[in-house]
């Protein structure tokens, strides 16, 4: 049976939650301030956002870097050569100065 089923939830798109949506503005604003030129790891924003609890947004961290990648804010980078979502290992993450 299709969607629609009184059993069934309505799935709705969610905003960030409130450490996600600041973990997110954080990497951009590192990113934004270092330039193009420079790069941060994912780690500087969850510190900066986190706090002693910053590991436990790593992985948030890692999955924002990508996303915000895909946006093409960003570029995501190990070793200083770009890679692709999900790759494994430490990473950075470089602004991208608009056209």
């Amino acid at each position: 049976m299709s969607g629609g089923s009184s059993n069934e939830p309505v799935r709705v798109a969610e905003p960030l939650p409130p450490d996600a949506r600041s973990l997110r503005a954080e990497i951009l604003r590192i990113a934004e301030q270092r330039g193009s030129g420079k790069t941060l790891c994912p780690s500087d924003a969850a510190r900066s956002v986190g706090g002693t609890a910053w590991r436990g947004l790593m992985p948030e961290a890692r999955l924002l870097a990508f996303a915000l990648a895909g946006e093409g804010l960003v570029e995501v980078t190990q070793q200083g050569e770009k890679v692709a979502d999900g790759v494994r290992g430490p990473i950075r993450i470089r602004w991208i100065d608009p056209a």
